[in-house]
């Protein structure tokens, strides 16, 4: 269902059904790079994507699941960065694999 500010609420199905947190964003990929910044961090984006984890994020209101293979990396923080940021940043990306339709 899309909110009065245009975003829309996907939440993160576990492997055996169970929901469990909830991330906004206008698309789908939005809320799914949200989800993959709270992966465990590789050391480098190159070995972060060799051990992509699959992420599904159910649309609220729909039976629609969609579904991304998601990474995360440590990266050095910008040089511009804001006096409370930490010298380290955590980094995310996916690749949509496609969606399903749930039958319940």
């Amino acid at each position: 269902m899309v909110r009065e500010d245009g975003k829309r609420n996907f939440v993160l199905r576990e492997e055996d059904g169970t929901e469990t947190s909830v991330f906004s964003g206008s698309m789908p990929r939005q809320a799914a790079l949200k989800a993959a910044r709270r992966l465990d961090p590789a050391g480098s984006e190159d070995d972060a994507k060799s051990d992509a984890v699959e992420i599904r994020l159910r649309e609220k209101g729909t039976d629609k699941v969609h579904i991304f293979d998601a990474w995360a990396w440590n990266s050095s923080a910008p040089e511009d960065k804001p006096g409370w940021m930490e010298g380290k940043i955590t980094k995310g990306n996916v690749s949509k694999k496609g969606i399903e339709h749930l039958d319940e």
